[in-house]
């Protein structure tokens, strides 16, 4: 598998985890805060999320399908979009478990 599939999971990982933050921070302000333009900012980060959320579901499962990952292993990698700050743990976790692979199957260097 090549690093560049794990690298763009990463950072998809990242990116709708820290989308997600802000959503759910944009929803408590909204209505338990009412606070004035959070009705904006709700709706702008909750497109993005949603748009980004879908292409981190492409690279997820490409990343998965590749690793030859069992069905639910896949779905919760898959979920890990949906829950506050869990991409940030389950991308984590596989980083680790994935790096071993990604460098096994590069070609080594010869030092002239």
């Amino acid at each position: 598998m090549k690093k560049s599939v794990l690298t763009r999971y990463r950072v998809m990982a990242y990116v709708t985890g820290v989308l997600l933050v802000l959503l759910t921070l944009g929803v408590i302000a909204k209505y338990l805060l009412k606070m004035d333009g959070a009705d904006d900012f709700t709706r702008v980060v909750g497109i993005a999320h949603g748009w980004l959320y879908v292409v981190y579901l492409v690279f997820a499962f490409d990343l998965g399908s590749k690793a030859k990952w069992p069905v639910a292993k896949q779905l919760w990698v898959l979920l890990a979009g949906t829950i506050p700050t869990a991409a940030f743990f389950v991308e984590r976790k596989i980083s680790r478990e994935l790096e071993g692979k990604t460098a096994e199957d590069s070609p080594a260097v010869a030092k002239a």
